[in-house]
């Protein structure tokens, strides 16, 4: 590892001890660093959160396509049920995700992802930049995102925001990959199980899916959230 490598790599770890979520649903996808040339992608992506207030549902819609051969754009329709069993379109997301480095041509693979969303009804904004960490240890694969976060609109604070997100998998077949997810914010500490899949079919054609369960581990509230996820590359 070259010291530049070291840099970003320590700077990652050095955000999941002080990270800060205010707003929305802590748990959600660990992003990979990689990009297909050509891809084509549809993805569906539900949360449900419990807590003793009620259960919170959240799910995205995502229509993607790499523009280039390290940059993919996706754009999501998000709708929400909240603790009164009200759902409704929730808000828009753009989001963009670039592959820095060619997958396994260094010590680890390195990736950006931007994120700009707006609420539908309230004028709220928010953005994102996330660094993507990938790094192949044996059978298993270590991933992380750490992100920077800015919230403003009619009804937030402006305010600065991190959040950080690990999964730990163990590829022991394409179909079926256990795993470790670890994610922190604001009055969240979680931690779980969960799962990885992916089928290949002819061309660039694959479908993947995920799942994971995440209980709350910081504090004495119940606490957890079960986290889905279909995505279809063409």
């Amino acid at each position: 590892m070259n010291a530049r490598q070291r840099y970003w790599f320590f700077l990652m770890l050095g955000l999941v001890g002080g990270v800060v979520r205010a707003d929305g649903m802590v748990v959600d996808k660990v992003y990979h660093p990689y990009v297909l040339p050509n891809e084509r992608e549809i993805e569906w992506r539900i949360a449900s959160n419990k807590t003793t207030d009620g259960n919170l549902l959240m799910q995205r819609l995502g229509l993607g396509h790499a523009v280039s051969e390290t940059l993919s754009l996706e754009a999501y329709l998000i709708g929400e049920r909240d603790p009164s069993s009200n759902f409704e379109l929730h808000a828009y997301e753009l989001e963009a995700r670039w592959m820095l480095t060619e997958q396994g041509r260094y010590w680890a693979d390195w990736g950006m992802l931007f994120e700009v969303e707006r609420q539908r009804q309230d004028r709220n904004w928010e953005a994102s930049a996330g660094l993507l960490f990938e790094k192949e240890i044996g059978q298993t694969s270590l991933t992380m995102n750490a992100f920077a976060i800015y919230e403003w609109g009619d009804t937030l604070p402006s305010e600065w925001e991190t959040e950080f997100r690990l999964q730990y998998r163990y590829r022991w077949r394409a179909q079926f990959q256990p795993a470790i997810e670890v994610y922190t914010g604001e009055d969240f500490q979680g931690v779980g199980p969960g799962f990885v899949g992916l089928q290949r079919f002819s061309g660039q054609r694959q479908l993947k899916w995920e799942a994971g369960f995440v209980a709350e581990v910081g504090h004495a509230r119940k606490e957890h959230t079960f986290r889905l996820a279909l995505e279809y590359e063409f």
